[in-house]
């Protein structure tokens, strides 16, 4: 019971497709498929076979799989060589792997304005 909320790691595995947006709390790994936008206050990973098909909002994130849609990660992004994303990014920082795939333009936030 005193296991804290923002600890816990929502996970959607291989094999799992999900219609619909999605809200959450703490972190989340997508090893799945999302059709729809998804928001969290935590982190994340997007492992080398999931594929969301929608805007993604979050603290920061590791990107190894595919993004169809817009990017805001307020702290980190990270795009590891296999990761293939189409659409525009807004980060605070951004590092981008070689091999990486991305289409889109690019925005870095300005910490002064935050």
């Amino acid at each position: 019971m005193s296991e804290n909320i923002n600890s816990l790691i929502n996970t959607i595995t291989v094999g799992t497709s999900i219609k619909g947006d999605i809200q959450a709390n703490g972190d989340f790994r997508m090893d799945g498929t999302l059709e729809g936008n998804i928001t969290l206050t935590g982190k994340l990973v997007i492992g080398e076979h999931g594929h969301i098909l929608g805007n993604v909002v979050c603290q920061n994130a590791n990107v190894l799989g595919n993004i169809d849609g817009n990017l805001s990660v307020k702290e980190f992004l990270t795009l590891y060589a296999t990761s293939r994303v189409k659409g525009d990014i807004v980060a605070n920082k951004l590092a981008i792997e070689p091999g990486a795939y991305f289409t889109g333009s690019c925005h870095m936030l300005d910490e002064l304005s935050e």
